[in-house]
């Protein structure tokens, strides 16, 4: 049980009411929405509705009026049911939360309602072929041409969007005092001239697709800018720190639903005299690591959450960089002791988790390496020297 001191009676009614909406539908329907080539609908739509969607978003625009630390329980919860909504991290985490923090009141009024109630969907694209997990390496372009903007580049692994109405890209524009190039944050409409996504195929089973997106000279809008042309980083890293809490939040969603099915397995399994095989500590003991790791790994979401939503950006970079490595490295270990649990059965498809190894992959991975994360925290936290 979670202490009432580091999570408020409202986060814990938040947590059993999307516990049993996730409940509902489970893994067998995420599975079939997969293997069917379909995306999950339905489960957005309800948690639309429910308002759970948009909890982080404010209440003036049809938000919950909560934080990150709301919508990262959203997530973990869904997760832990067998269902998650990889949309959640990007939709009303990053690119919710630039619009309300950096976007006009027209930005706002036009988007944030939407991004609420699940109406309205957008995807995020920061990564590029050849900058990998360096975002200095970025080549997308902006530039002006008369009040449009004039946006080129390509970008690759962008989820969803074949099904958002709207991707926010990162390009870079050159500033006027120094003539560098600095990041800046354009909203491309999916029907924008010029705006062009091919599927990338991916052994990852999850329904959100991954794209590779060509833009080839589009035009936007003065409008179709977000916030501040001079803040750069500021506003870039408003949408990546909570990226980083909210793929924790779904690594630690996948590894308490791999360890709750290897724990029903070791409880009901017999192959010796004396019982399950959960009697054994050999089984047992590795089962209650993860369970300890993955609790751990929740402290530090929580802690990154809290100080996110506090308005502390620089507190809560380096604690949503632990709290992602934490998270993704508990997620992985759980799931492959979770299938080594289940022995030759826990590669089968029948119980469900040899797809999960892929797919806890992906948060040591994205957004950000664990390399990176150890390269942040040795020269910020540790002061230690750059290597790169």
């Amino acid at each position: 049980m979670t202490s009432a001191i580091l999570e408020p009676q409202e986060h814990r009614d938040l947590r059993a009411a999307v516990a049993a909406l996730g409940t509902r539908y489970g893994r067998d329907y995420f599975t079939a929405a997969v293997r069917d080539g379909r995306h999950t609908d339905e489960l957005w739509a309800e948690a639309g509705k429910a308002g759970y969607l948009g909890v982080n978003l404010p209440e003036a625009y049809g938000g919950g009026g909560g934080g990150i630390a709301e919508l990262a329980i959203v997530l973990e919860e869904l997760g832990a049911a067998g269902c998650p909504l990889l949309m959640l991290v990007v939709s009303p985490a990053i690119c919710g939360t630039v619009i309300a923090r950096f976007g006009t009141e027209e930005q706002k009024r036009q988007w944030l309602p939407g991004l609420a109630d699940g109406t309205r969907k957008m995807a995020f694209g920061i990564t590029e072929p050849d900058a990998g997990s360096n975002s200095h390496r970025i080549t997308t372009t902006a530039r002006r041409d008369g009040d449009d903007w004039v946006l080129s580049g390509r970008k690759v692994f962008i989820s969803g969007v074949d099904i958002a109405d709207a991707t926010l890209i990162v390009g870079r524009t050159e500033d006027a005092r120094t003539g560098k190039l600095k990041p800046c944050l354009f909203i491309v409409p999916r029907d924008a001239e010029g705006f062009r996504r091919s599927p990338i195929p991916m052994e990852l089973h999850a329904p959100e697709k991954q794209f590779e997106l060509v833009l080839d000279d589009v035009r936007l809008p003065a409008d179709a800018l977000v916030g501040d042309e001079d803040a750069g980083l500021l506003q870039l890293f408003a949408g990546l720190n909570p990226e980083r809490i909210m793929t924790a939040a779904f690594a630690l969603g996948l590894g308490r639903q791999a360890v709750a099915r290897a724990v029903e397995y070791a409880r009901t399994r017999q192959v010796w005299k004396g019982g399950a095989i959960g009697v054994h500590q050999a089984i047992a003991h590795p089962l209650a690591q993860a369970h300890i790791e993955l609790e751990l790994a929740r402290l530090m979401t929580q802690k990154a959450a809290a100080l996110y939503d506090a308005g502390d950006d620089a507190g809560a970079g380096e604690a949503a960089n632990m709290a992602k490595y934490a998270a993704a490295e508990a997620a992985a270990k759980a799931v492959d002791q979770a299938v080594h649990t289940l022995g030759g059965n826990g590669l089968s498809t029948e119980y469900g988790l040899a797809q999960m190894l892929t797919a806890s992959r992906v948060a040591r991975i994205a957004p950000v390496s664990r390399e990176m994360i150890l390269n942040y925290v040795s020269h910020q936290t540790l002061g230690l020297p750059k290597s790169y």
